[in-house]
């Protein structure tokens, strides 16, 4: 399913959390690293005006729906594809790396919340091998020279797989000047997982997201920082809609 941004295309191109899985595990048997993304509503804003960020995306090499939106209009299209939310791929991609005994980093969010989540995941992926627990500072900026010591970090701890938990659009713009400094580690872009893993951040209980209701608990949780949010998705809704009846 491809999306039309102001700046370009975003395609999904991973359907289901098992084809991800499937193409993640050849990737790390394979010791090619890779970029994964979850496309969102609020993605698709973000990349409206920022260029910086469809080309981040364009160096994706996996991009999955993380938004029922997404997935809603995809079916419209006749694009049959699941919803797979990057907190929902924490746990099974560290119990993967767990077997094949892949080490795994940890980046973003707060040296407390990276500790908790790095013990968290050791209690349900018996034998991973976190060597790496990067917390970078406040006004971090993954496209600053200055964040080249981050890039050395990882390569020295032997990470295959490092976890992003910086948001959109820094996690992913990190993951894309990584394929090239770091061209053996898997980079994935999970948002909050780490912080619901660290209990930093509560996330929606389950039966309001068989309801696909998550964002309204979100914004009720934090209405100053996510009305504006969602108000622009909402607001690009309709378009994204209209184009893809057009593409059955």
């Amino acid at each position: 399913m491809q999306f039309t941004t102001g700046q370009g295309q975003v395609t999904i191109n991973t359907k289901t959390q098992a084809d991800l899985m499937a193409r993640v595990q050849d990737r790390l048997a394979a010791g090619d690293g890779f970029a994964l993304a979850t496309l969102n509503l609020d993605h698709l804003v973000k990349l409206n005006t920022d260029a910086g960020f469809q080309t981040a995306y364009d160096a994706q090499d996996l991009i999955v729906a993380d938004g029922n939106p997404i997935v809603w209009m995809s079916r419209l299209a006749r694009h049959d594809v699941a919803l797979v939310p990057g907190a929902d791929l924490v746990v099974p991609l560290a119990q993967l790396a767990a077997q094949m005994q892949m080490p795994v980093a940890l980046l973003g969010t707060t040296t407390d919340a990276l500790a908790a989540a790095a013990e968290a995941l050791r209690a349900q992926a018996p034998g991973l091998d976190v060597v790496a627990q990067i917390a970078p500072p406040m006004g971090f900026d993954p496209d600053a020279p200055t964040a080249a010591p981050v890039f050395d970090q990882l390569n020295a701890s032997g990470a295959r797989l490092c976890f992003l938990a910086l948001g959109a659009p820094k996690q992913e713009k990190l993951a894309a000047r990584g394929r090239s400094l770091c061209p053996a580690v898997g980079f994935v872009s999970i948002g909050a997982g780490l912080d619901f893993l660290a209990g930093t951040q509560n996330r929606a209980p389950d039966w309001v997201r068989r309801l696909a209701l998550e964002w309204v608990w979100r914004m009720v949780s934090s209405p100053a920082r996510l009305v504006p949010r969602y108000a622009k998705c909402i607001a690009i809704l309709p378009g994204h809609v209209i184009r893809s009846a057009r593409m059955r």
